[in-house]
């Protein structure tokens, strides 16, 4: 499928649309990830490289991921060494489907001082290169935090770097995916359960791109809102999924299948906005017994092998 380069995003979303309910009933190729084969589910499980825990080399953690039922996994950028990234994804069958930032949380877009918004903008940019040496196309990113002023101080920073990274993202043809986190940012950390996404949704349709979408991790905020109705609010914005398990009797994060997340709910609301594609854990991972335990509770969640 050809890369959308001058549709304003508006116009993207609606062809989006369209592409995703032709999925029902067709193999997916979709602009974020990769081609899906046609005896994959409607989710595609991957995790992050964090997760793994193995001896040896790159590709022996990629081998056992894979042999836990994984068909990819995301990298931390920028710095990867990509040649042996690819060989290892080409020796285990792993995908390398995305990436995560490894810097936001230290250098963030929307602090204070404007050298290390500078740095941090650098560290975006090479991120979008590294991820497409890998051959993979997002790049999950956290783009600011509450902390760091006001909520029109941290807003005015977060899209100004972003939009100064959109020409990047365009070129290496590399989604910037903003994910929901604990950060004080679009959502009030200190409010009720029954917050909405609008907030989230407008930053996305502020950027006005089809190279910026959402990650949306459906645990981190079931805290402060219903995964369902934000998913339906979100809409072809989200582009790839996290998972994870949250406890609001307990206040805590928890296994996928632990906690109190209504996953029917979710799958339902999923299935709405014709989603297909990418689940990634975000979970305390381990070794093989560890990892085949996430994969079974991610199918157990949202039955993940289900056809398109």
């Amino acid at each position: 499928m050809p890369r959308p380069t001058q549709l304003q995003r508006r116009d993207f979303l609606v062809a989006g649309s369209a592409i995703a309910g032709s999925c029902l009933f067709q193999p997916q190729q979709s602009v974020f990830g990769a081609v899906a084969e046609e005896n994959t589910g409607w989710l595609r499980k991957t995790l992050k490289i964090g997760m793994i825990n193995a001896e040896g080399s790159l590709t022996d953690k990629f081998e056992l991921a894979k042999k836990a039922g994984f068909e990819g996994v995301e990298l931390s950028v920028p710095g990867v060494d990509a040649e042996t990234a690819k060989a290892a994804s080409k020796a285990s069958g792993l995908i390398i489907d995305g990436t995560v930032g490894n810097y936001h949380w230290g250098e963030r877009h929307s602090d204070p001082s404007e050298t290390v918004r500078a740095t941090a903008l650098g560290k975006l940019k090479q991120g979008l290169r590294d991820t497409a040496a890998l051959g993979a196309d997002t790049m999950l990113l956290v783009p600011a935090h509450g902390k760091d002023g006001t909520d029109a101080e941290v807003y005015e920073r977060a899209v100004a770097a972003i939009r100064e990274a959109i020409p990047v993202a365009e070129e290496t043809k590399v989604s910037i995916l903003i994910e929901n986190v604990w950060n004080d940012f679009l959502y009030d950390h200190e409010g009720d359960s029954n917050q909405s996404a609008d907030k989230l949704a407008a930053f996305i349709d502020d950027l006005d791109s089809p190279w910026v979408g959402v990650q949306y991790d459906i645990g981190n905020h079931w805290k402060y809102g219903d995964p369902a109705a934000w998913i339906r609010t979100l809409g072809s914005r989200i582009k790839k999924l996290d998972i994870k398990g949250f406890s609001r009797d307990d206040n805590k994060f928890t296994k996928i299948t632990e906690g109190d997340i209504d996953w029917p709910s979710v799958k339902q609301a999923l299935r709405d906005i014709k989603f297909t594609g990418w689940l990634a854990a975000e979970v305390g991972g381990g070794g093989l017994d560890r990892l085949q335990e996430i994969e079974k509770n991610m199918e157990t969640a949202l039955q993940c092998t289900e056809k398109v």
